[in-house]
């Protein structure tokens, strides 16, 4: 899902956003501090945090990417640098540099046994939530207006502007749905560990990137399916490499993506749109 907002962002503007692993951060201590010190219900504290997450994507879009937004790709890959930097400085100060513990519903902590198997629960409703989303995202691009001018502005974002699309929307629009995914992945990313630090969205968004290459960064089905090769590559190699070398993994895993770009550098899923930059 996090390969997927860095997609619907890098198919308009080719801008591969490193600040966007700090919107999982954000989402992370919203649910903390609502959990800490109001009786809010968790089902408003996980909208809550969507919602932050997805109002601080469109206010990174608004106040620094929008200013350079016509200038090189450099440029807004050092901004995005820049802001991933600023918003973990911003938690660092404003919070604490310290793990901060965030309650979690009982379902995140509970297990349920599935053919001789103990699955905890919230791996289940990781996949729930994950379908129902991709669901929704794929019957919003294809079926509605927002959606198609999206596939539109990927595909030919001058022309969809001379047909009167207007730009500012369309990228605001996908700034909105990445801030969306990324609040949703943030659930169940500190579901995982059940706190948050001001470096939390490092780990995820490295995970998203890699699931982007392997896929292609120009396909959203690609990044659909670089996720799920990632995650069999990853667990494989949990089972295969011995119990020496499984904290090395990571380290494994690359040099297998390194061996899949040689022989495909555009991603297993070549995406029939152009090449085009806004600006």
């Amino acid at each position: 899902m996090l390969a997927l907002g860095l997609v619907i962002v890098y198919g308009i503007l080719r801008l591969v956003n490193f600040a966007y692993g700090e919107l999982v951060m954000i989402g992370g201590y919203i649910m903390y501090l609502l959990t800490a010190f109001s009786p809010a219900p968790w089902l408003i504290v996980g909208l809550l945090a969507i919602i932050a997450a997805m109002l601080t994507s469109l206010f990174t879009e608004l106040v620094a990417f929008r200013p350079v937004r016509e200038k090189s790709l450099t440029a807004m890959l050092i901004t995005s640098f820049a802001v991933s930097t600023l918003l973990q400085n911003a938690a660092l100060l404003a919070i604490s540099p310290r793990a901060r513990a965030i309650t979690l519903p009982e379902l995140f902590q509970t297990s349920v046994i599935i053919a001789g198997i103990s699955v905890p629960w919230r791996n289940i409703t990781t996949i729930i939530a994950c379908v129902i989303t991709l669901t929704l995202l794929t019957v919003l691009l294809r079926r509605t207006v927002l959606g198609i001018a999206l596939r539109a502005a990927a595909d030919n974002f001058t022309m969809t502007r001379m047909l009167g699309v207007p730009a500012n929307t369309v990228i605001s629009a996908a700034f909105a749905m990445s801030g969306i995914m990324a609040g949703i992945v943030s659930i169940f990313w500190m579901g995982r560990s059940s706190s948050v630090t001001p470096t939390v969205g490092l780990h995820p968004l490295l995970v998203a990137f890699v699931a982007c290459v392997i896929g292609g960064m120009r396909s959203l089905t690609g990044a659909v399916v670089g996720g799920f090769v990632y995650a069999i590559i990853i667990s494989l190699l949990g089972v295969i490499l011995p119990p020496g070398l499984i904290e090395f993994r990571e380290a494994f895993m690359f040099i297998i993506v390194i061996f899949i770009l040689l022989f495909r550098p555009e991603g297993l899923i070549r995406s029939k749109t152009s090449e085009e930059r806004v600006g």
